[in-house]
Parts: structure tokens; sequence; C-alpha cells
């Protein structure tokens, strides 16, 4: 799971059968600090209340496709929470 923070949402009017109703989110990821670390992604909402700038977890690949239901649809990343809060141990940073 990596953080990440919800920076817009993806339009398609086109998509496969088992993503109808789905929402799909532009989000950065994160390193433990906050910090953007790579390049955005658009993830699935798994949640489905997810919204621009909240933040939350999301999971990539395999873990992905199992995160929604019905299962093994064809996304990269999924957000599978939302974050309330982050506490970060003074030694770790």
């Amino acid at each position: 799971m990596q953080l990440g923070l919800v920076r817009g949402t993806v339009v398609a009017t086109v998509k496969s059968e088992g993503l109808k109703g789905v929402k799909f989110l532009i989000v950065q990821p994160l390193d433990k600090r906050q910090q953007p670390v790579g390049d955005p992604v658009v993830a699935a909402d798994g949640v489905y209340m997810a919204g621009p700038g909240e933040l939350v977890y999301f999971v990539a690949s395999r873990e992905a496709a199992e995160a929604l239901d019905p299962r093994f649809v064809p996304v990269d990343h999924a957000i599978v929470g939302i974050v309330d809060e982050v506490s970060v141990d003074q030694e770790s940073t």
C-alpha cells in the first residue's frame, strides 16, 4: 500500500464491463512525510467516496485488480482507503 493525495478526476465515457459506475481519480503518490514521489497515477476509487484533496492509500498491480467488485477488473491502481491521520515516529524520519 502507498499513501497518495487525490489531485483530480478522470472522466471516461467508455469503460470495460466490470468498471461501469467506478470513479477514476488522479492520485499523486507520497512518501511517509507526505512529499510527492514519482508521477501521478490514475486509480479506480474502490471506496466510492474519495475526492480531490483527500489523503488516501492505494494498491497497485494484482492487488488493485482484486480490490474492486467484481474481482480482476483491468486496473493498475485502486484506492482502498481514506486516511484520517498519519503519525511518523521521530526516529524513523
